[in-house]
């Protein structure tokens, strides 16, 4: 398929605030699911479905920093890792005294549980956001980004809306540029470089996150939506959900203990986490924040 051109960027949403620029997303038909075989066995991303949505207008990138201050400073609101008073730093980036560390996650110890890491501090205490207001916030939970939704007159984005959005008009793409590898020709999204998770040899420039318009959009003028940051979604999360999901607009299962995520991180590694793919999934429960998601609003 020859390269969609890249339509001029919306004017951003003003709605209470929401200044982010938008991309619009014809109404169309696409088929959901991975199509590559790439699949994690457990993540449901077959049986490949046919979907059918109407246009919408999507973030072009994620949600920054300076975004959510913003919304912040008009709320006066407290996202749960505050609350909490900790949160989840990746090891080679915490920031914070000995006495902070709670421990590595388990099962996962590059994880960190760091007590006074939130998205204002996304290192740890000793960290700020000093260079970062346009890097996507983190240390945001599904329930926070729920929030910011609802002061911004905005909604997530359903899951299948995202792909669709993802794919840019690319049929049966891998990647939201087509099927060439993320590093061919240069690189094309924030993952993880070497030997995951010691050695980042940083070949695209970045340890953590990036700038939300580092690298290029796809066809629809998407920035950034595999790499970077994984991305919430409206959707409740099963596995075996595709295999009876309606064509027209699907918005997932009415219930269940855990939301998607999409788009994979800046921690993304073929050897370890294969999912800076279109069609890749994930899942976290509603309340979890950690240093790699984000999240990025559809309009109403």
């Amino acid at each position: 398929m020859l390269p969609v051109p890249i339509p001029a960027p919306c004017p951003p949403d003003q709605s209470h605030g929401h200044r982010v620029a938008q991309a619009t997303v014809p109404p169309g038909t696409f088929v959901m699911g991975d199509s590559s075989g790439d699949r994690n066995p457990f993540d449901g991303e077959t049986p490949r479905h046919p979907v059918r949505l109407d246009g919408f207008q999507i973030d072009a990138t994620c949600v920054t920093n300076s975004d959510f201050e913003t919304f912040v400073d008009d709320t006066g609101y407290r996202t749960e890792a505050e609350s909490f008073g900790f949160s989840a730093v990746f090891h080679l980036l915490v920031e914070s005294d000995r006495g902070d560390i709670m421990g590595p996650a388990s099962g996962t110890p590059w994880w960190i549980g760091v007590r006074g890491a939130d998205w204002t501090h996304p290192h740890g205490p000793r960290s700020t956001l000093h260079g970062l207001q346009d890097h996507p916030v983190v240390h945001v939970s599904w329930s926070d980004a729920v929030a910011y939704c609802a002061w911004a007159g905005r909604r997530l984005p359903t899951e299948a809306e995202w792909e669709y959005a993802a794919r840019g008009a690319r049929v049966d793409a891998k990647y939201p540029w087509g099927d060439a590898e993320v590093d061919e020709g240069g690189w094309r999204a924030n993952i993880w470089q070497g030997v995951f998770p010691a050695v980042n040899t940083m070949e695209d420039g970045h340890l953590g996150t990036a700038p939300v318009r580092s690298f290029e959009p796809n066809g629809y003028g998407v920035w950034q939506s595999v790499g970077n940051v994984w991305e919430w979604c409206a959707d409740w999360f099963d596995p075996t959900y595709y295999a009876v999901a309606p064509e027209y607009a699907p918005r997932g299962p009415s219930s269940g203990r855990k939301r998607v995520l999409r788009g994979g991180s800046y921690l993304c590694h073929p050897s370890y986490c294969n999912r800076f793919r279109n069609s890749a999934r994930s899942q976290n429960t509603p309340d979890s924040s950690m240093g790699n998601a984000g999240f990025r609003t559809i309009a109403v």
